[in-house]
């Protein structure tokens, strides 16, 4: 049975809701979500600055016992530098930045080659460091608890803007999964607990979970898991006995939308490849979905619900 993908003379309306939708959340919890995580943040950069004695002592030997420090050293510097500038500056593997920024060292880097690196690093970011935030290093001074707050406030600021978009979506998934738990259990579903189940195939009707990895197959020697945000097997189902897969999207604007439609395409396709017809992927909507958006994802097969009309859910017997 088609949900929304058929009722073309409502698409309109229905995005217009959407974006005020999330134009409401966002104004409402955007600014607490992203203070929450700048008072984190800002906790992290100051025990980051007490590991290098306030940058007053940045070798080698630090970054690499404290190799997740990097993005905090790159927007220490005047300008702040991205990841790839900082590699092509220093002229060091970007497979060692990409291993340090995550906390890791390179696996396949023996000891000479990685301090030579290192210290590359290190001398690019001394070279950059920001005078006007970290103004003790001039004279070479400790400086004092104040000069430590309002720099890792403002180096914490930096971060947090150069992710802002991550920290926002992250929390808009999150809701986006609570709104659809909150649906669910009023109607006498249950959450699975954590490895009760290990096949999607095997989810007693009933139940549902978050984050399950579906394999589908790519070629008849490779198989793959692909995530699926919600997993649900309605109480009673007729027509088919596999659970209901159900993709949350949610965007702030819609110009990412349309850049990135092709992987429910990609989705969908590998899923009735693998299981046929009898599967259903559902798309969860939040946000700036327009009217190009939702006749590619219809053309393709994928029907989808409006979280501000979420009962739509009972269309496909949830």
């Amino acid at each position: 049975m088609s949900i929304n993908k058929n009722n073309t003379d409502s698409w309109k309306q229905d995005i217009a809701k959407s974006v005020d939708f999330y134009n409401e959340w966002f104004l409402a919890f955007a600014p607490k979500t992203f203070r929450e995580t700048r008072i984190e943040t800002t906790k992290e950069v100051e025990a980051a600055l007490t590991k290098t004695n306030n940058l007053l002592s940045l070798t080698p030997k630090i970054l690499l016992e404290n190799s997740s420090i990097l993005p905090m050293l790159r927007m220490s510097t005047c300008p702040p530098i991205a990841r790839d500038r900082l590699i092509g500056l220093a002229y060091v593997s970007s497979s060692l930045v990409k291993s340090l920024e995550s906390g890791k060292l390179p696996a396949r880097m023996n000891e000479e080659n990685l301090n030579e690196e290192l210290v590359k690093i290190c001398d690019i970011i001394q070279k950059l460091i920001d005078p006007d935030i970290f103004t003790w290093l001039e004279n070479k001074s400790k400086p004092n608890s104040k000069d430590v707050e309002r720099a890792s406030t403002i180096i914490a600021d930096r971060l947090c803007g150069s992710v802002a978009d991550p920290i926002i979506r992250n929390a808009q998934e999150k809701r986006q999964l609570i709104s659809i738990q909150t649906w669910l259990e009023e109607r006498n579903y249950r959450k699975l607990d954590t490895r009760e189940v290990k096949d999607f195939k095997d989810f007693p009707d009933g139940t549902f979970d978050f984050h399950f990895n579906v394999p589908v197959n790519l070629n008849n020697l490779t198989t793959v898991n692909i995530p699926i945000d919600i997993v649900i097997k309605p109480h009673k189902r007729k027509s088919t006995n596999f659970p209901i897969l159900i993709e949350a999207k949610s965007a702030g604007d819609f110009t990412n939308v349309n850049k990135r439609r092709k992987e429910e395409a990609v989705k969908m396709s590998q899923l009735k490849n693998t299981y046929g017809n009898g599967i259903q992927f559902i798309l969860f909507l939040c946000g700036y979905f327009d009217s190009g958006y939702l006749g590619y994802e219809a053309a393709e097969g994928i029907d989808w619900v409006w979280e501000h009309r979420i009962n739509d859910f009972l269309k496909i017997g949830l």
